[in-house]
């Protein structure tokens, strides 16, 4: 049985894929009124309209019954990690623990797996990521992810892949953690980009500097450049700087355009920003796309400042 902790639109999604596999899952929702909702009506109306549960998914409120669980992936937002894994570490400890979000901790400037291993010691500790979106996911679309565990005996990537969701291992947490914590960062740029309207040219500029700068970044952290050229780097990267299904792109266009965004809707890469450009700063990382959206976050500086402060660094050889 494979568990997954968060009911959200990717949780949900990932249960939908394994349990359509013939694997059986029990999907763990925080409230009692959702998860009596999700039974009755097979489906979760609220985050991923319109798709059954497999017959193998079952729902529950009580997060002691993933006990028995082989793998639990942790499928919740990066800033709520902290707090449920320390709500509910006694449940957890000792199972394999997969992270599914994106991000640093705003609190401890942790990736994933540390707060894991943190919370819960005696688990194997890992994270998935890559270019993805949960409506793909649930639909049965191909989608190739990484998988980062530095744990090559654990064996989750077989536990976790199906017919359409394929695998990729790798030892390199970091990299893989900061791929996908980065690139939520250039997202909102280069959707600010977009609703300024600046154009494509413009933000296939800002991806490349972005890149740049997610690899200075990452490899001064201890990240491998092959991890970041993969699926949990540049693949994210391109899916979340090009796709309007990516909410941090959407929120970036929301500032470029001056126009309001729902605050209801989680975007990661906005407390991500914050927290990369503080450690940036300690590290004396050059990261001014980074700084330009956390300042824009905070309201320190407006749109045009930040683009003219971007447009008038100083010329250099790429």
């Amino acid at each position: 049985m494979i568990g997954v902790v968060g009911a959200g639109a990717f949780g949900t999604a990932l249960a939908i894929a394994l349990g359509r596999d013939a694997r059986e899952v029990r999907l763990w929702a925080r409230e009692d009124a959702h998860v009596q909702a999700m039974r009755r009506e097979r489906t979760n109306a609220a985050r991923l309209p319109g798709i059954d549960f497999p017959e193998s998914v079952s729902v529950t409120a009580d997060i002691v019954e993933l006990a028995d669980a082989e793998a639990v992936l942790l499928a919740v937002p990066m800033q709520s990690l902290d707090g449920v894994l320390g709500r509910n570490s006694d449940a957890l400890n000792g199972l394999p623990l997969v992270a599914c979000c994106k991000g640093l901790d705003l609190a401890t400037g942790q990736g994933a797996v540390a707060l894991v291993q943190t919370h819960c010691p005696r688990s194997v500790a890992a994270v998935l990521t890559g270019p993805s979106f949960a409506a793909d996911i649930a639909k049965g679309l191909p989608t190739a992810l990484t998988l980062a565990c530095a744990d090559e005996a654990a064996g989750l990537q077989y536990q976790l892949s199906t017919a359409t969701l394929r695998l990729y291992r790798t030892t390199d947490v970091i990299g893989a953690e900061l791929g996908g914590a980065l690139k939520n960062v250039i997202a909102i740029a280069a959707g600010a980009v977009i609703g300024a309207g600046l154009g494509d040219s413009a933000r296939a500029a800002l991806m490349t500097r972005g890149y740049a700068e997610m690899l200075r970044f990452a490899l001064r952290l201890g990240a491998r450049a092959e991890t970041l050229a993969g699926l949990s780097g540049f693949g994210d990267l391109v899916l979340t700087c090009t796709s309007l299904q990516s909410r941090n792109l959407r929120f970036g266009m929301a500032l470029g355009s001056g126009e309001p965004f729902d605050p209801t809707v989680t975007v990661e890469g906005a407390a991500t920003a914050v927290a990369v450009a503080t450690m940036a700063k300690s590290m004396a990382v050059d990261m001014p796309i980074a700084q330009m959206v956390a300042a824009l976050i905070n309201h320190e500086i407006p749109l045009d400042h930040a683009i003219r402060s971007l447009m008038s660094r100083p010329l250099k050889q790429e």
